[in-house]
C-alpha cells in the first residue's frame, strides 16, 4: 500500500507515522494561540521534526464543537506565511489543515504536500479538484455536520456501520474528482459528531477499516471525550491518549495525529516491537 503527496511516497507496511500538529490559531482548544506568531510556530513545528513527526500538520482555524468560522483572508493570512518557512527549511510533508479549497490551493502553491480535511462530507467537488490538480495526499475525514452543529445530539444507528459507508463513498466521488487512490487517507473522526460511546465504538472497530486497503489516520490527542470519560483537565489527557494510540497501533492504524509527538512516538514504536514479536 502507498500513500503520495506530490513529491513524497510513504510505502506501507512500514512503522507508524507520527503527524505533528501546529495550531495557528487563537481559539484552538489545547493550544490556541501558542503558535500564532508564524516564528513561534514554525520554531513549533521544526522541533516537533526533531521529535520525530514525519508530517507536519498547520492548520488556521479551530474546528473545536461550536467554534467562530475564520475568513478565508484570515486564515490565509495565518498559515501561509508559516508554511512557506517550512517549505524552506524542512524535508518533510507539510500537511495544511482546512475546510476552504481557496486556502488549499494556496496552501498547496506555498509548498504543502497534503491536504487535511475535516468536511469531507461535502458535496461541491470544488476541494477534491484541487487536491487532484496538485497531486497532492487527502485526508478524507468523517464528521457528521459541521463543527457548529457536530455535537448537537449525535445520532447513528451503527457508527462503524456508517462511517464504513461513508468511506466507500468518498473513496467513489474523490475518484470521480480526479484522485488517485494512492492520494487518500482515511480519518474515521473522532470527537467530530460523536459521543464517547460512539467514539469508543469506533476504536474497538478499526480493524473493520482496513479492507478499504487506504492508509488510516487517527487523531485522539488531548479531546474532550478523554477528559469526559477519565475526568481529567486538556492538559492531563496525555495517558489516556497513549493508551487510545497504541490500541489503534494494534489495530492497524497507519498515521497518528499528535500535539505530543516525542512521548507518542515513545509509545508508537514500543507498541510495534510487542507486535513484531508476535507475527
Amino acid at each position: 500500500m502507498i500513500l503520495r503527496a506530490r513529491q513524497f511516497e510513504f510505502v506501507f507496511p512500514r512503522r507508524t507515522v507520527i503527524m505533528g500538529i501546529v495550531n495557528v490559531t487563537p481559539d484552538s482548544f489545547s493550544d490556541g494561540g501558542l503558535y500564532l506568531d508564524p516564528k513561534a510556530a514554525v520554531a513549533h513545528a521544526v522541533k516537533l521534526v526533531e521529535e520525530g513527526a514525519e508530517i507536519i500538520d498547520v492548520g488556521g482555524e479551530s474546528t473545536r464543537p461550536q467554534a467562530l468560522p475564520v475568513e478565508e483572508s484570515e486564515e490565509l493570512r495565518r498559515v501561509i506565511p508559516v508554511i512557506e518557512q517550512l517549505a524552506a527549511c524542512l524535508r518533510v510533508p507539510l500537511s495544511i489543515d482546512t475546510r476552504k479549497p481557496g486556502v488549499a490551493r494556496a496552501a498547496l502553491q506555498a509548498g504543502a504536500s497534503l491536504v487535511n480535511d475535516v468536511e469531507a462530507n461535502r458535496e461541491d467537488p470544488a476541494m477534491w479538484q484541487a487536491v487532484a490538480e496538485a497531486g497532492a495526499g487527502y485526508v478524507a475525514m468523517h464528521m457528521q455536520g459541521t463543527p457548529q452543529t457536530m455535537q448537537s445530539k449525535p445520532t447513528y444507528g451503527n457508527v462503524v456501520d456508517e462511517v464504513g459507508l461513508f468511506f466507500a463513498d468518498r473513496l467513489a466521488r474523490l475518484g470521480a474528482a480526479g484522485l488517485k487512490p494512492e492520494q487518500v487517507v482515511l480519518d474515521v473522526g473522532i470527537g467530530f459528531g460523536k459521543t464517547v460511546e460512539h467514539n469508543l465504538e469506533l476504536l474497538a472497530g478499526l480493524n473493520r477499516f482496513k479492507k478499504f486497503g487506504r492508509p488510516l489516520l487517527l487523531g485522539v490527542s488531548r479531546k474532550s471525550f478523554l477528559g469526559k470519560l477519565l475526568g481529567t483537565e486538556v492538559a492531563a489527557r496525555l495517558p489516556a491518549g497513549l493508551a487510545c494510540v497504541c490500541w489503534a497501533v494494534g489495530a492497524g492504524v497507519q498515521v497518528i495525529r499528535t500535539h505530543d509527538v516525542g512521548a507518542t512516538l515513545q509509545a508508537v514504536r514500543m507498541t510495534e516491537n510487542i507486535l513484531n514479536c508476535q507475527s
